[in-house]
């Protein structure tokens, strides 16, 4: 029995014995009472999505903002397209008078408030041509109409109506005050021909080509002032093209057609100079393989070197650019007689050297126009800077008694005449009229009020004479340099920037890109930006045209 007894409690025994517990309840034992072991192992990562979804939610981000781009950019050039009601001329107000349509003038047109005059603008175009992309027209880089920015695109988003005239100034009268201008477009009207008043008068007619006398520059070169000279190069280099593709013509012949010259190592000399050799390489190696090796790119310069108003360093940097592209550079060589089919060059030792050629692009200097000439003459005491109208350090004009100011390529300053000059000064002048606007406005309402005699207008009087003190006040132009960009070919730019109290010198592609930007930027709307831009693209993808119309 003792046996039997101690067998069932051996079992008893063994039946009581706790089991071993799972690992995971240990863990958490452990965990809970503080016992030594190691941390509990990280939760698994979630799952990762699939590509085919996060493809569809890269496209749907890409897709909102594109939406919202298009959406912001249609309304903007919607705005552009449509503008709103003006005011009315107003008889009360003075009338000023514009005569141009270039970098002064428009620059003037931005930022003048309207509301102060009546404006009346007198141009033979009605648009604006940005200039330093004339080059680029020339060889089809851009198209003729995307530099172009109408006047009307300028005057029918001010406060008050603008009065825009196609026509050309032909006398300035201003003893009575009176501008006389003359339709000159093809197709006229009955009436071709008036004068009309003015209270101001800004004169800002630009220049013209300087020839300086030299024979066969006005009836065999080409010039690259105006946008059908560029379109008139563009056409006479083609058809030299074709002209050297004709079958039989001699070897010497052929080297002659396609030999270009360029005469002015100014920006536009050597702009168009860059971008002819990019036409050549890019283009026509394509499509003329058998001439692209006769063409021959020659820039002609007077003065020691090319780009005077560029540093040292940049201008070493352009030759050598173009010594690589095997452009031509004659320095200290004058051009004395153009002919049909060659240009007549002294060279650096005075000896005279005929040069045969198919094509010569004339972008050497600037002279006055007959009408600034003309105006210039009526003031003979004060009038004699052959440069162009003396002005005062508010760029009005000696003599005038204030009633006309001259800005841009016409005046006769301490300032190169460049558009970024012309376009300061037009800013400059915008500011000035307002404040004479306001003096203007003054003067009338005290002459109203001398024959008051009444405390409060004795008062008012006082007030008016106080503030007429400090708006007779005007603050002289100052120009403010930003620097100086030129497009060199083959890709690459040069800049010459202002940078604190000295000069950054730069060149290459990095600067063509910020040559690129800059140009972008100062074109005075979004729908000339987008067409330049397009433009750029188009090239770069399918190249420039090479059909002659």
């Amino acid at each position: 029995m003792a046996m039997q007894a101690s067998r069932l409690l051996g079992r008893s025994l063994v039946r009581s014995r706790p089991a071993v517990l799972p690992r995971s309840s240990f863990s958490r034992r452990l965990l809970s009472t503080g016992t030594e072991g190691a941390s509990a192992p990280p939760p698994p990562p979630p799952p990762r999505a699939s590509l085919w979804k996060r493809f569809l939610q890269v496209t749907g981000s890409i897709t909102l903002v594109t939406i919202a781009t298009g959406t912001a950019f249609y309304y903007v050039a919607q705005k552009d397209r449509t503008p709103g009601v003006q005011l009315p001329h107003d008889p009360t107000k003075k009338t000023l008078v514009i005569l141009g349509s270039g970098w002064g003038a428009t620059s003037l047109l931005n930022s003048l408030e309207t509301a102060d005059y009546n404006v009346i603008v007198i141009s033979p175009k009605n648009y604006f041509l940005f200039t330093p992309l004339l080059p680029s027209v020339a060889v089809g880089t851009l198209s003729p109409r995307s530099i172009l920015q109408p006047t009307r695109y300028v005057t029918r988003h001010k406060k008050r109506q603008v009065t825009v005239i196609e026509a050309s100034a032909t006398d300035v009268d201003p003893a009575t005050k009176t501008v006389t201008f003359a339709d000159t477009s093809e197709i006229q009207g009955l009436v071709s021909t008036t004068t009309i008043p003015y209270d101001y008068l800004v004169f800002a007619v630009g220049a013209e080509v300087q020839t300086f006398n030299i024979p066969g520059v006005r009836e065999n070169a080409c010039f690259m002032k105006e946008l059908e000279d560029a379109e008139k190069m563009q056409r006479r280099f083609l058809d030299c093209l074709e002209s050297a593709a004709f079958p039989g013509q001699s070897t010497e012949e052929i080297k002659r057609l396609l030999h270009m010259v360029v005469v002015g190592g100014g920006p536009t000399g050597v702009e168009l100079s860059g971008e002819l050799h990019d036409f050549l390489e890019q283009d026509l190696r394509s499509w003329y393989p058998e001439l692209a090796e006769n063409v021959r790119i020659s820039l002609v310069e007077a003065l020691p070197s090319v780009l005077p108003m560029f540093s040292k360093q940049l201008i070493d940097y352009t030759e050598s650019t173009f010594k690589e592209a095997k452009i031509d550079i004659l320095t200290k060589t004058m051009v004395k007689e153009i002919k049909d089919k060659s240009v007549v060059l002294q060279m650096p030792d005075k000896t005279i050297v005929e040069v045969p050629c198919g094509l010569v692009v004339w972008a050497a200097g600037n002279t006055l126009r007959k009408v600034t000439r003309d105006l210039m003459s009526k003031f003979p005491d004060v009038q004699t800077n052959r440069r162009g109208i003396t002005v005062d350090e508010c760029l009005r004009m000696e003599g005038s008694n204030g009633s006309i100011f001259a800005i841009g390529d016409c005046s006769a300053t301490s300032y190169a005449p460049t558009a970024q000059v012309a376009s300061q000064e037009g800013a400059y002048l915008a500011r000035i009229l307002s404040q004479i606007a306001k003096k203007d406005e003054l003067d009338a309402r005290l002459t109203a009020l001398q024959t008051a005699s009444e405390p409060e207008a004795k008062e008012e009087r006082e007030q008016i004479q106080k503030r007429l003190a400090k708006l007779e006040k005007l603050r002289p132009f100052k120009y403010s340099h930003q620097g100086s960009l030129a497009y060199i070919g083959s890709d690459k730019a040069i800049a010459d920037l202002p940078f604190f109290n000295g000069n950054f010198a730069s060149g290459g592609i990095a600067t063509y890109l910020f040559w690129r930007s800059v140009y972008l930027s100062t074109l005075f709307s979004v729908r000339n930006r987008t067409l330049v831009a397009t433009d750029w693209l188009y090239v770069k993808l399918f190249g420039r045209d090479v059909s002659r119309e």
